[in-house]
């Protein structure tokens, strides 16, 4: 519900004629969409369609999976999705990853089932009634999240289990494939443009995982006043403001790619998955710059530069007034000073 009403205050204050909202498919859903956005005039929207949806557009015939037989990318329409694009992908590595992972919940869900089994088969305090089983089974299946894999007759002196490989082959089929659903006209951004818009997501994801947790710690909030409790929010805000610049300024001394453009220009297509520049695995590797300093992350070099400090001087001397001392930076923290611009 607190959708609507920010767009309408961007739109207001900074006099936006025309917005594209980006969103993930929990986000922009079709209900959303149908009563909140298609409803304003000038806005748009990016964001993918939830698996249910994939499955029906391959059912329908809209989605051919031969179209991945000699590329990751493909642009396609539906009567279900009327004055959209949809632009499907297939992604390799997430093919594999996806069917690693379901293939390994299907043991560890195989292994607790058999467990079950031989409750229903032992000599004394047998596992019976088709109540007691089916609640234990149930537990199993729902741990795991992979019940429609499995089919499970239970009788009222045990059960038998096993895989709907059918159903299995059907899942495994779109592993890795995802579809980005979009109302942008082609002419203003084309199909690669529009899936990297969708991935730039992940930097808005790294953004609320260094703002709550990791860097800033917005929660908890012990404040009670509304008053209190903007601010704080508001100084959190500024805080990772600040650090989004520090990065940028201090990337040759960090972790971080700072050849993105040779990082970019070596991967293979806008879905395969971003890959380091030699720049950036050098770092890594090594541990150190081109120029043989020491690689650090954020959170280390700000430990660093904690320790400058400015000390007051209160001499013995008769007459001498007190005066304040800033610690001399060492070279790295000088250089690091350099590149933020800032003079002590």
């Amino acid at each position: 519900m607190t959708l609507a009403p920010q767009i309408q205050k961007l739109r207001q204050r900074f006099g936006l004629t025309r917005v594209v909202l980006v969103g993930d498919r929990g986000l922009l859903t079709e209900a959303r969409i149908r009563d909140e956005l298609k409803p304003v005039e000038g806005l748009e929207w990016i964001t993918a369609l939830r698996a249910s949806a994939v499955k029906q557009l391959v059912s329908t015939g809209a989605l051919q999976l031969s179209l991945f037989d000699q590329r990751d990318l493909a642009q396609i329409t539906s009567p279900h999705y009327p004055g959209e694009r949809l632009v499907v992908c297939k992604n390799p590595l997430l093919a594999v990853e996806r069917a690693r992972k379901r293939e390994a919940l299907l043991q560890a869900t195989e292994r607790e089932l058999d467990q079950i089994v031989a409750a229903t088969q032992r000599a004394k305090r047998r596992l019976q009634g088709p109540d007691k089983i089916g609640l234990r089974v149930g537990r199993v299946l729902q741990r795991f999240k992979v019940a429609k894999h499995f089919i499970v007759p239970i009788s009222d002196d045990g059960f038998t289990y096993r895989r709907d490989e059918e159903r299995i082959a059907q899942e495994a089929a779109l592993d890795g494939v995802y579809v980005i659903r979009t109302s942008v006209a082609e002419a203003a951004l084309d199909a690669q443009d529009t899936v990297r818009a969708y991935k730039a997501l992940s930097g808005v994801e790294r953004a609320f995982r260094s703002y709550k947790t990791v860097d800033l710690r917005v929660r908890p909030i012990y404040h009670y006043l509304a008053d209190r409790v903007r601010a704080h929010v508001l100084l959190c805000m500024l805080a990772y403001y600040v650090e989004w610049h520090m990065r940028q300024a201090l990337a040759s001394m960090l972790f971080d790619d700072d050849d993105k453009a040779a990082a970019e220009a070596q991967r293979a297509s806008v879905v395969a998955p971003a890959q380091p520049s030699a720049k950036a695995r050098r770092k890594a590797s090594r541990q150190r710059t081109d120029a043989g300093e020491p690689v650090h992350s954020f959170q280390t070099l700000l430990a660093d530069l904690a320790t400058i400090v400015k000390n007051r001087i209160e001499p013995k001397i008769a007459g001498a007034q007190p005066f304040d001392q800033v610690t001399r930076p060492t070279p790295l923290q000088q250089k690091v000073l350099d590149l933020l611009q800032v003079r002590l």
